[in-house]
């Protein structure tokens, strides 16, 4: 969290802080009291009102050629309204492209447990342990794709390297109509899963270069949703596609070919749509560009004055290798890990084989995929008021604990409620209650962004967090097992446990930030103006190890 060392007034603050790349000074409060203080009023108040703070940024964002330097300007100013309006534009044009790419991915990703509604297994020649071993291979070379993914990103561009993305793995989609055979299933779910890698990370990092800290809170809350939406609409579309019995296809392949289309026309649009930068949108299509100078100037200096570490590398920038090792490094981001890694967990396991459970209990495939609707429209509500409570709030840990809240009384219905699969309507009622729950995944993906202290360790803590996510989806993916079918009691006690723990980890790791945050604020306090200058001039620590850095909760 950066904000500045001086008052309006121009008299220097005690209490001071610094990025890891710039060491430059500014003030102890936290990302939402920056943005309540109006960034381009009159009055306000941000780090570049000291002319050499300003001074020494604009060299810092000139030397690493940042692509929206020219826009930097300490003196410009705004009203509300003119960021308002500028805010809703970018949204148009960012975050609601953003919401359809993420929905292509979920189509991908999601619509083979549709497939297994039609058949699909056994059509295949398949068991249920090799759907979990397809699963699993489909996740560990997602894992293996994630930090190179990332890595070329960062190199070239979200905007060139995520269009790649989604046509490569399009055209693999569509090719699961042909699978005949075990071999066929487990080489399409390798191939999606090492074209899909780093989708997720590169897509939140082409957001960063648009919002702030707070802003991105809600748009990730928006952007996961949006997967939720696609989950229902694509309900509705598989019971057509279902249907579909010709050219000597069945439904489920049918299934794969069209919405397979479907990610393909996202990803050719989405080379047209996805711009490098605000400063950087215009193209032989659009000779104007998106925005008005105005409104370029208003975003690039409301993002610097909220994170003036987002100028410290371009957007064509590459992390070397020693960088890379270095944020790999920083121990003080590994709680937020292992959250990842907990709070994915959910009743993803209970989730995956609704369709299958539906089944079981006498539902036509029809009415399976109809059933799932309601689920889903539940997980994305909470989900979305989870990550707007957080953002009011400023309280993430705390109100991420409404998850484990919410499954652990529902996990004990599943493992112990002698009335489970037997009455057929309270088995459906009391699966959509449970599969309603608000993952906090989202909220903690934008707290880790906001605790990154520099623009190398956002783009490395970004890509450990969705790998985290996918280690924790590989463990979901084999907790239920075949001969612990049909009630999976040995699966929902493990889910249980798992919950539990994603509860203490919660507090835990509140409590551990929490604790760095009064013991830097005690040593700081405890030393003079001239030490904390020395400090801020010669310290080589870095990141979040800094003692001038504090850690959002």
């Amino acid at each position: 969290m950066v904000t500045f060392p001086y008052n309006k007034k121009g008299t220097k603050k005690e209490n001071v802080l610094v990025t890891e790349d710039t060491q430059s000074t500014a003030s102890l409060t936290s990302p939402s009291d920056s943005e309540s203080l109006g960034f381009g009023s009159v009055s306000s108040v941000h780090i570049f009102n000291d002319s050499k703070v300003a001074d020494y940024y604009f060299k810092i964002y000139d030397d690493c050629k940042y692509e929206c330097r020219k826009y930097f300007d300490p003196k410009f100013q705004w009203t509300a309204s003119e960021e308002r309006k500028v805010v809703r534009k970018v949204d148009l044009r960012v975050a609601f492209w953003a919401m359809w790419m993420f929905a292509a991915l979920n189509i991908d990703r999601n619509n083979l447990s549709q497939a297994l509604s039609d058949n699909f297994l056994d059509d295949v020649g398949l068991t249920t342990a090799d759907y979990n071993l397809g699963n699993t291979v489909n996740l560990v070379c997602f894992i293996l794709a994630e930090m190179p993914a990332q890595l070329i990103s960062k190199k070239i561009g979200p905007d060139r390297w995520v269009p790649f993305e989604m046509i490569a793995w399009s055209i693999v989609a569509m090719s699961q109509a042909a699978i005949k055979n075990r071999s066929g299933f487990l080489a399409t779910r390798a191939l999606l899963g090492m074209l899909e890698g780093g989708f997720i990370a590169d897509t939140v990092l082409w957001l960063s270069y648009f919002y702030t800290g707070s802003e991105l809170t809600i748009r990730l809350g928006y952007f996961y949703v949006s997967g939720q939406i696609t989950t229902i609409v694509m309900s509705l579309v598989a019971y057509g596609l279902l249907q579909i019995r010709a050219a000597g296809m069945g439904g489920w392949q049918w299934l794969f070919v069209v919405e397979g289309l479907f990610t393909f026309i996202i990803g050719v649009m989405s080379y047209f749509l996805m711009s490098p930068s605000v400063s950087q949108t215009k193209a032989w299509f659009r000779p104007k560009g998106s925005y008005t100078e105005r409104e370029v100037k208003i975003v690039v200096n409301k993002l610097l004055r909220d994170d003036p570490a987002k100028g410290e590398m371009n957007n064509r920038q590459a992390v070397s290798f020693k960088k890379l090792l270095t944020s790999l490094a920083d121990y003080n981001l590994w709680p937020m890990y292992l959250l990842s890694y907990l709070a994915c967990m959910g009743l993803t396991s209970t989730s995956s084989y609704l369709t299958l459970i539906l089944r079981k209990l006498g539902f036509s495939t029809v009415n399976t995929i109809l059933l799932t609707i309601p689920k889903t429209a539940g997980a994305a509500l909470t989900l979305l008021l989870m990550n707007y409570l957080a953002s009011a709030t400023n309280q993430t840990l705390l109100v991420a604990m409404l998850e484990p809240i919410w499954v652990i009384p529902c996990a004990i219905a599943l493992r112990w409620w002698p009335g489970l699969n037997v009455n057929v309507w309270a088995t459906f009622a009391l699966l959509n209650v449970a599969l309603s729950y608000p993952a906090c995944y989202a909220s903690l993906l934008a707290l880790v962004s906001k605790n990154s202290n520099s623009v190398r360790n956002r783009t490395i803590s970004q890509t450990i967090m969705n790998i985290m996510a996918q280690l924790s989806a590989i463990t979901c993916s084999n907790l239920y097992q075949p001969h612990d079918a049909p009630l999976y009691h040995k699966g929902n006690e493990i889910l249980l446990g798992l919950n539990v723990a994603t509860f203490v980890a919660l507090g835990a790791t509140r409590y551990y930030y929490s604790h760095q945050n009064q013991r830097r604020e005690k040593i700081w306090n405890s030393m003079d103006s001239e030490q904390q200058e020395l400090y801020l001039q010669n310290s080589e620590q870095l990141g979040t190890k800094r003692l001038d850095f504090r850690f959002s909760l």
